[in-house]
């Protein structure tokens, strides 16, 4: 189930999703938590020849994966990953989807431990718009990449690129490569320190090891 909104139009791929396939090797075991309707997972079947599964916690999107052809279930993130060994998948994805979870420090530690690699991508809920909104409104932030408001979000944790390295650096995780992106998932030409990113990016990939 994916909950921050990408501005795509019907049949384009998603920015953020070419970044994620960008960092997925060839022929990997992969598992896409939270993978909605399969696009990502059948992206990285096409592209990238991987032994994809996923998980989802929507029936919906479970079955619009399933007619594509792909390996889903509908499970939670929150509950399901401890039924998974160590090491069982070469590359773990969760995409704009750790924010919705109920526990993302107890959902990365399990990421971390079931993929040699994990690649997660998040909202930034920090963004010079939203810093504005709340200063100048008052107001819980609303925009066009994040449209919800405070009673009605599935987002639970609200969290900033720097909370994020923040949390990756309690878990022991090494940030092996890290992309800022705009709402429309292009990259951001700009080689800056994570404060800077902090202000002017919409979302971030991230590509993780233990």
């Amino acid at each position: 189930m994916n909950l921050a909104p990408t501005q795509t139009r019907p049949g384009e791929t998603r920015g953020d999703h070419k970044v994620v396939a960008s960092l997925v090797p060839h022929g990997a075991r992969v598992l896409d938590i939270g993978s909605e309707d399969g696009a990502l997972l059948d992206l990285l079947v096409r592209e990238r020849q991987v032994d994809g599964r996923g998980i989802e916690l929507s029936q919906e999107g479970v079955n619009r994966s399933v007619a594509r052809g792909l390996s889903v279930i509908q499970g939670n993130a929150d509950t399901d990953l401890a039924d998974y060994p160590d090491q069982a998948f070469d590359v773990v994805i969760m995409s704009q989807t750790l924010q919705a979870t109920y526990a993302p420090r107890e959902v990365m530690s399990e990421l971390l431990r079931i993929g040699e690699q994990v690649i997660v991508s998040i909202p930034n809920f920090a963004h010079w718009r939203n810093r504005m909104q709340l200063l100048f409104r008052g107001r819980m932030p609303v925009t066009k990449y994040l449209p919800y408001e405070w009673y009605d979000t599935p987002n639970i944790h609200f969290c900033s690129l720097r909370d994020f390295v923040e949390l990756c650096r309690e878990l022991d995780a090494k940030v092996e490569k890290a992309v800022a992106l705009s709402a429309r998932g292009n990259k951001i030409p700009v080689n800056a320190p994570w404060w800077v990113w902090n202000i002017v990016a919409e979302q971030a990939v991230f590509l993780l090891k233990r």
